[in-house]
């Protein structure tokens, strides 16, 4: 009991700023990352946990203006033994990513856009995603639902997705379609087009945010033609969908690195942890109720 209450106390009071964290950022524009609101969110959830315990979050810009031996002499300088790791895609890590050395530091990822190094992971339980979104989406009367993501992104909510998919009769199970996602959609609008034509979804799951608009063009409309969910309501193009808590996530990266810290774990581990927060679902206008006869 007196261990838990001087945890409590330590954990809930506000400690003076003794040391510095690095979010390293080597997006090809640095600016672009914490565009996105969800990575944002990361940040704020991250900078507002690390202060309460004592901490600085420190951005290091670094794709073209620092090197990875670089950025290595300047954290070791600083005596900065933690970093975090946001989400990147993929080219934006230098060439020699894997020469850094790990050892000298404690290191968390946010998700799974970096597969390495393998330390532990702070993020969305995709696995979740797919589900609370497949649920949610028949509980508004859509019944043939369709799920469309990017060959860019990890496409882990369609392990949930396919699990819910299974409960239908066999006519209900549409194929899940991947695209590219290249910055010109009107490449894949025909792929997306020819397989609306084939399955008839009557609504859609998507991580892809320019979906309405490939719809549109396509000369479907949202929400009379089709319904349209995203994985994320923040970045993902429409207001129906999954709300993934991220400044939780961002607090949730910090709290695990800094137990890492006090415990001096170091480097690459033989087993890596992984911390996921429960999503939420938000109904919204680009996916009303629909009255299916009975």
């Amino acid at each position: 009991m007196a261990v838990a209450l001087g945890q409590r106390r330590y954990h809930t009071a506000v400690h003076p700023i003794k040391a510095e964290l690095a979010w390293i950022n080597f997006w090809r524009n640095p600016q672009e990352l914490r565009s996105y609101r969800e990575f944002d969110l990361y940040w704020k959830g991250a900078c507002e946990t690390a202060e309460r315990l004592g901490y600085r979050l420190e951005e290091f810009i670094c794709h073209d203006q620092i090197t990875l031996p670089r950025l290595e002499k300047i954290l070791l300088t600083r005596n900065i033994s933690g970093i975090l790791i946001p989400p990147h895609r993929m080219g934006d890590l230098p060439s020699d990513w894997h020469s850094l050395h790990w050892e000298k530091f404690s290191v968390v990822r946010f998700g799974y856009s970096v597969a390495y190094p393998k330390v532990s992971v702070a993020g969305g339980d995709y696995l979740i995603y797919g589900l609370l979104a497949f649920e949610n989406i028949r509980r508004l009367g859509y019944r043939r639902i369709g799920y469309v993501y990017s060959r860019t992104t990890t496409g882990r909510a369609q392990a949930g997705f396919l699990m819910k998919q299974q409960e239908l009769p066999p006519k209900d199970r549409i194929p899940v379609l991947i695209l590219t996602d290249k910055k010109d959609q009107s490449i894949e609008t025909p792929r997306l087009s020819a397989w609306i034509k084939r399955h008839r979804p009557d609504a859609i799951l998507t991580d892809i945010s320019a979906m309405h608009k490939m719809l549109r063009t396509a000369g479907y409309r949202v929400p009379r033609d089709i319904g349209l969910a995203t994985t994320s309501v923040l970045d993902g193009g429409a207001d129906a969908g999954i709300f993934q808590n991220s400044v939780e996530i961002g607090k949730a990266a910090v709290e695990t690195l800094v137990a890492l810290i006090n415990y001096s774990q170091t480097g690459i581990p033989s087993l890596y942890r992984q911390v996921l927060i429960e999503a939420s679902w938000v109904d919204g206008s680009s996916l009303p109720p629909r009255n299916i006869p009975a």
